[in-house]
């Protein structure tokens, strides 16, 4: 399943086109009671501020190849908002709000590092709304351009406008009149479902002139970006609005409640995708996916199953019950169950778990299996070859087709330094075996079970390396007398006629 390609605006773009995005991203977000800046929270697998950022990457050419057009405005704890941007948004500027002076006051900040003035329409939206879409944007975009307006506010039909800000907009044109707060509003006023968003797209030139006439003369004593719409509204140009198709797209997070509410909506949204691509979710409500993970035709995903990362399911792969995949590839036709595995691979047809670990480094080959209770970790285990049961593989490549017997230890530390295992091919180790790396088992070489390998093993080899038996007869009647032991074998002994 690939990821929609970034669409143009639509024929009014080309008449007016797109100058920059501003995304305002310098608030403190007391309610999330972190020390995590709020827009760096994650959700499902990319920060609030980063799923804005992939929603203005789909306005068009514009931003899609030129991130230098994207300005976030960072204020409170902006230095790790600013690294964070650095490691996953190259490219993207940043301007910053030494103090929170208000929305207009950002919008500000965001334009000088532009210049001042820029030509073109300048789209302005929160770093806190993370599901908000590229083809919403590229709506909002399209209509200020389609109908000429100064500013075009992006508004949503909601069930409940309670606390909202209310549009009002003219009978007769459909142009805006006026957003009233809800403590403001008139009971008429406060029927209206339509509310305003915070998203908006403006005339660049119209917008910087606007900004300067800004008053501070209210009970925050800060510069109010929807002051913005009144005065150009007063100067005679037009605002309009554009309706966001699903209300939740719009909500803003707050709060740890909220996060995991558009959580919930998000991963609805990326599974439903998936279905509809051909890829069976056995249960969408306990299975959870990142916006980077990606499927193929025929996968099916269990109940209680985590996908993050840069994680893929190839074609008619299977995986869980209750299995975590992080930057995994799991190959066409593997089954993967009950399974924890990070940065590894799974090749096509290969069988791992229930219970097993797949650690970094980790490259399982075709047709082959890691099985119950099988921690790996940087091992390359060849096509067809079998880690059965409780067994530990690290640092080791294993060739095709081998056996290694359950209760094994590839022992690869030394105490300060990791050594290397190579297993040959069509290999049968047994059971309890301990392979003291550095060491080699050549092609086709067994080893006894209960072995301690220390020394490389010729191709072909059987390898011995361990105790004779020696039985000690009466140990028990001597060293532990009248113990229950003792007395079972002391009855077996009259029973055969033998001596205790």
């Amino acid at each position: 399943m690939s990821a929609n390609l970034p669409q143009a605006l639509g024929s009014g773009a080309g008449e007016t086109p797109l100058a920059a995005v501003v995304v305002l991203a310098a608030g403190e977000g007391t309610r999330m009671k972190s020390a995590t800046p709020k827009v760096l929270h994650d959700l499902c697998g990319r920060s609030l501020v980063g799923h804005v950022l992939a929603a203005a990457g789909e306005l068009g050419p514009e931003t899609a190849q030129n991130p230098e057009k994207l300005v976030v405005v960072v204020g409170h704890a902006r230095e790790k908002v600013t690294a964070h941007l650095t490691e996953t948004a190259p490219g993207v500027r940043t301007a910053v709000q030494a103090e929170q002076n208000g929305t207009g006051h950002a919008v500000r900040m965001g334009l000088e590092e532009l210049g001042g003035v820029v030509d073109g329409t300048v789209v302005v939206v929160c770093g806190d709304t993370p599901l908000l879409t590229g083809a919403t944007l590229r709506k909002l975009a399209s209509t200020h351009s389609d109908d000429g307006n100064a500013v075009t506010v992006l508004t949503a039909e909601v069930p409940d406008a309670t606390g909202y800000g209310r549009i009002v907009r003219d009978a007769a044109s459909g142009a805006v009149t006026a957003i009233v707060e809800h403590k403001d509003a008139s009971d008429s006023q406060r029927a209206i479902r339509e509310i305003n968003s915070g998203v908006f797209a403006f005339d660049g030139q119209l917008l910087a002139d606007a900004l300067g006439k800004v008053r501070t003369d209210n009970s925050q004593g800060e510069e109010y970006l929807t002051d913005v719409l009144g005065i150009l509204r007063e100067a005679g140009h037009r605002v309009g609005a554009a309706v966001a198709a699903d209300h939740r797209e719009i909500a803003g997070i707050n709060n740890r409640v909220q996060l995991a509410q558009a959580r919930r909506i998000l991963n609805d949204r990326l599974l439903e995708r998936a279905m509809l691509a051909g890829v069976t979710v056995v249960d969408p409500a306990s299975t959870w996916v990142d916006v980077t993970v990606t499927f193929e035709q025929d996968a099916i995903v269990h109940p209680g199953t985590q996908l993050q990362g840069a994680t893929h399911l190839g074609e008619g792969a299977e995986v869980g019950p209750n299995t975590r995949l992080k930057d995994t590839r799991v190959g066409a036709g593997a089954r993967v169950d009950n399974t924890v595995a990070n940065d590894a691979e799974v090749g096509p047809q290969a069988s791992v778990g229930p219970y097993a670990y797949l650690r970094p480094g980790t490259r399982i080959g075709l047709k082959a299996k890691v099985g119950t209770y099988v921690e790996t970790k940087n091992a390359s285990i060849g096509e067809g070859s079998k880690v059965p049961h409780l067994s530990y593989v690290g640092d080791a490549t294993i060739g095709e087709y081998s056996n290694i017997g359950a209760a094994s230890v590839f022992v690869n530390y030394d105490g300060e330094a990791k050594h290397h295992t190579t297993v040959g091919s069509h290999c049968k180790t047994g059971s309890d075996n301990m392979f003291v790396a550095p060491v080699t088992i050549g092609d086709g070489a067994y080893t006894a079970a209960g072995s301690v390998i220390t020394k490389d093993v010729p191709p072909g080899s059987l390898a011995v390396a361990r105790g004779q038996q020696r039985n000690i007869e009466g140990w028990v009647a001597r060293k532990r007398p009248g113990s229950a032991a003792a007395k079972a074998a002391e009855a077996t002994s009259r029973e055969t006629g033998g001596e205790s």
